[in-house]
């Protein structure tokens, strides 16, 4: 497998961005303009430089997944245009979770769109009281584990993976290219980003929320992974690879299970600090 920058140091940056972004020098960088590119399949990336969004197209209409932070709408919409679709033909909006990066712009874009907003139950409070990084947003269908998003023959299956935020959502479909089926993960996020692991009133179960969900996505076949964050998923790499024309560097049935394993880890020792601090 190729080897790219290594997983633990992008989880621990990553990690930290999170929350860790609030100056307007750290979010300018988050927001810079990125080219979209397809994939593999239906599946187009139209988001950010640090930040992710994902087009799936149909001939029945379009799905988007994420829509940043609230100044990525117009550079989205601007991104689907490059591509030659049209904003206008998103019949659906999908979140991975509510936080501002990845929440932030869908406001906007379902009012350019007038596409439906599809969520989780545990995260649509969230979206629909906003805050000071994210405009409120009117949910339209609350989405339940193993629920499914279909427009004509492409469909997207909502996995809740709960723990990172409570209605963290992992989406999976299958994909054909070149003649062969391949099941892409649309992987929401295990990164413990300031999260209180000890005694977190607000949050009680949040621990073992994370451990079920890493446990819920070893089972999942995963020949594609896709992520929130380019980052996770070595996207400036993979689409440097893309332009030789080589084999598709996005298919790579091994790596999201690697990805699993080195996040679990994260996870328990930053469990460990936060057990160990709470002791004294």
């Amino acid at each position: 497998m190729r080897q790219f920058l290594p997983r633990a140091i992008l989880l621990v940056l990553l990690s930290l961005s999170v929350f860790g972004q609030r100056s307007g020098t750290e979010r300018a960088a988050w927001n810079q303009p990125y080219k979209p590119f397809r994939v593999i399949g239906n599946v187009y990336y139209v988001g950010m430089s640090g930040v992710a969004s994902f087009l799936i197209t149909t001939p029945q209409g379009d799905i988007l997944l994420d829509g940043g932070l609230p100044e990525s709408a117009p550079l989205i919409e601007k991104n689907i245009s490059a591509l030659g679709f049209h904003l206008k033909n998103v019949k659906y909006l999908l979140n991975s979770h509510a936080h501002f990066d990845h929440a932030g712009g869908l406001a906007e874009l379902k009012r350019l769109s007038g596409a439906q907003l599809i969520v989780s139950k545990r995260d649509s409070g969230t979206l629909k009281s906003g805050g000071p990084s994210m405009p409120a947003i009117a949910v339209d269908r609350v989405i339940d584990d193993n629920g499914v998003v279909q427009l004509g023959s492409t469909a997207l299956t909502a996995h809740l993976t709960p723990g990172h935020t409570p209605g963290c959502t992992t989406w999976t479909m299958p994909v054909v290219e070149n003649g062969r089926t391949y099941n892409v993960v649309f992987f929401c996020s295990t990164t413990v980003a300031g999260n209180r692991l000890v005694n977190n009133r607000k949050y009680p179960q949040i621990v073992s929320d994370y451990e079920q969900s890493f446990a819920k996505m070893r089972q999942l076949p995963s020949d594609v992974f896709l992520a929130p964050h380019g980052g996770f998923f070595h996207l400036d790499e993979k689409r440097a690879l893309l332009a030789k024309h080589g084999p598709n560097p996005f298919i790579n049935p091994a790596e999201f299970r690697a990805f699993i394993d080195e996040s679990q880890q994260d996870f328990e020792r930053e469990l460990k600090q936060q057990q160990a601090a709470a002791a004294k």
